[in-house]
């Protein structure tokens, strides 16, 4: 009896951990981001196409010295996340990386980004680095979660970002 309920414990883990979404990293530095815009005399604007994963791609703009992301679709659709209002109006950059959270069957089902913003105009240098979480689904891909920082960070990102397509947008 209790071998059984071992075996049956043991399967049951097995199909949850097989369930599991997975982490794909893909990068956002300007050395694997391919330029599209530079900033030229008297504009501060920047753009710059990264690469994604699953036939999407991230395309990095940069204007006010303020970054946002827009997803582009492998079907061409393009979807701001306007990080700058929905995440911090404040002087902001992006992390290193993009995670894109991976359904073993869909795909992308989300995506989480370092958000870093200067919120202290008293405290320029001191930054708050939030990770925006973004839902990915058919119909629709925006930020459903702004986690603050903390010990836990990444592992609220992850959760929130496991279900974030029954959440709603965030408002700016």
């Amino acid at each position: 009896m209790k071998l059984t309920v071992l075996a049956i414990l043991l399967v049951c883990a097995t199909i949850a951990t097989a369930q599991t979404n997975r982490s794909v990293y893909t990068p956002l530095g300007d050395k694997q981001c391919r330029a599209i815009k530079s900033a030229e005399a008297g504009d501060d604007g920047f753009e710059a196409r990264c690469p994604g994963t699953a036939g999407y791609t991230l395309l990095l703009s940069e204007g006010d010295l303020r970054q946002n992301i827009t997803v582009i679709t492998p079907q061409g659709k393009q979807h701001s996340l306007e990080l700058w209002s929905v995440v911090s109006g404040g002087f902001s950059s992006l992390g290193p990386k993009a995670e894109w959270r991976l359904d073993k069957t869909s795909g992308p089902v989300a995506l989480i980004l370092r958000y870093n913003a200067s919120e202290d105009p008293e405290k320029p240098d001191k930054r708050t680095s939030y990770l925006a979480v973004t839902k990915i689904t058919p119909t629709e891909i925006c930020v459903t979660d702004k986690v603050s920082p903390g010990p836990t960070a990444n592992e609220d990102a992850r959760r929130a970002a496991d279900a974030s397509s029954t959440k709603p947008c965030l408002k700016n």
